[in-house]
């Protein structure tokens, strides 16, 4: 069954078109014919099955049969990236999404190899991949990819999250699921807002370190080798989701 997103208040309908970008991929690249069972996912988590009605190049319009409300995930999850090389940014996105990351963040660290010049098109190209992300996966939440920034910037005007990790190999090694249980021993529950900092292929300057610090940034260990950006994004947010998990099923 095809998946398409649609705009948040467009789950309340009983008749949902599909307009721009979506009825051309329903139309023209997947070829949805009248009678066909498709689902919608608004992006805040509400996914529906509906009957596509009618098809055309510039509009398809579906009936809704059902819907689902998901619960919100128990935490809200970003990750504050260093932006990576072309195709390992791409895909860093695109795993983001499957492991439950509502919004990434990325830095134009010091040692960043890739700086975009055209920061919202580079923005708007990573968000289209976190939005075929989502359809693929059958993520109901959305990502959110937000405009490159630096690093002070980002810390001056952040919101602050009640739980911070930086993946370091230079701070003493403390494994993330101690970080997680160290809050549930200061607060009595899990945290409702995680942030995971990954730097660049250089890794962050100590500069950068220090400022993270300052800002309450715990070091966690992602093992004893250097690991690919990519793959230290995935496993934070990969071992975040598997406690948090664990959090909810504990509940």
């Amino acid at each position: 069954m095809h998946r398409f997103l649609i705009a948040p208040d467009a789950a309340r309908l009983d008749l949902v078109t599909l307009v721009g970008d979506e009825a051309h991929h329903a139309s023209r690249v997947v070829r949805v014919q009248a009678g066909e069972m498709v689902t919608l996912l608004n992006g805040a988590g509400t996914e529906l099955i509906g009957e596509v009605h009618g098809v055309d190049r510039r509009a398809v319009s579906i009936r809704i049969l059902s819907r689902r409300e998901h619960d919100r995930p128990p935490a809200r999850v970003t990750l504050v990236q260093a932006i990576a090389k072309g195709a390992a940014m791409e895909g860093l996105v695109h795993r983001a999404v499957e492991l439950g990351c509502g919004r990434i963040i990325p830095l134009l660290a010091e040692r960043s190899v890739s700086r975009p010049e055209d920061g919202e098109a580079k923005r708007e190209k990573w968000q289209a991949i976190a939005d075929e992300a989502c359809k693929q996966s059958g993520n109901p939440w959305r990502l959110l990819v937000e405009r490159p920034i630096t690093p002070a910037a980002w810390l001056a005007d952040r919101a602050p999250d009640e739980l911070l990790l930086i993946g370091s190999l230079a701070d003493a090694p403390t494994p993330l699921r101690q970080r997680f249980a160290e809050f549930r021993g200061r607060t009595g529950t899990h945290p409702k807002s995680v942030s995971v900092l990954v730097g660049p292929e250089g890794d962050f300057s100590p500069v950068e370190y220090a400022l993270f610090r300052e800002a309450g940034a715990q070091a966690v260990t992602l093992g004893p080798l250097v690991l690919r950006v990519e793959t230290a994004a995935t496993l934070l947010l990969g071992l975040v989701a598997q406690e948090l998990a664990a959090a909810v099923r504990g509940a």
